[in-house]
């Protein structure tokens, strides 16, 4: 086996589902331990693994093609991925806690309740464009790549597109505040 793992791609089958399925049998267990390290738990390895391995799929004719071992290139695909998750979790807006409210006769249930509900209308309002990218992002818990790949656009277009959905919420929200005072 530890032949294999450095053997070049050109020995892969020719069929590219028995390809995958030699290429996952060989470097899949290398692969998690490797992802496992940088990962904060082990669904985000899986993620990464998948991802890697996809992306061999669709480079299968360039991989076949080369000489090259194919182990050092999956590491590299990881670590890429590793890296645009890490820059992607950097850049999402850090989340505050809740400050406790200072009058003693509001309910907070009800205060929930309302600002859901003040929250959905403002969604409401959005274009079905920039609600996608916006629910996907933070109620779904879903990387801008992930959103990108899922809705079928460019990463620069769904990063645009939060964006401005974000700016449209809060402008949407601060009117409503400036109403209600």
């Amino acid at each position: 086996m530890s032949a294999f793992a450095n053997a070049p791609s050109g020995q892969l089958p020719g069929d590219a589902d028995a390809a995958i399925r030699q290429l996952y049998s060989h470097h899949a267990k290398a692969l998690h331990g490797y992802v496992e390290h940088f990962c904060p738990d082990g669904a985000s390895s899986d993620d990464i693994v998948q991802e890697t391995f996809i992306r061999a799929w669709r480079h299968l004719p360039q991989l076949s093609a080369d000489d090259r071992p194919i182990r050092p290139w999956l590491f590299r695909v990881a670590r890429n991925l590793l890296i645009d998750a890490d820059r992607a979790a950097r850049a999402r807006p850090v989340t505050v806690e809740e400050q406790p409210d200072e009058e003693a006769g509001t309910d907070p249930g009800l205060d929930q309740v309302l600002n859901r509900e003040l929250v959905s209308a403002a969604l409401q309002q959005l274009s079905p464009a920039h609600q996608a990218v916006l629910v996907r992002t933070f109620y779904q818990g879903g990387t801008l790549a992930t959103v990108a790949n899922e809705l079928g656009i460019p990463h620069g277009t769904a990063r645009s597109r939060l964006h401005y959905a974000l700016h449209a919420l809060r402008q949407q929200l601060q009117d409503h505040d400036a109403i209600a005072c």
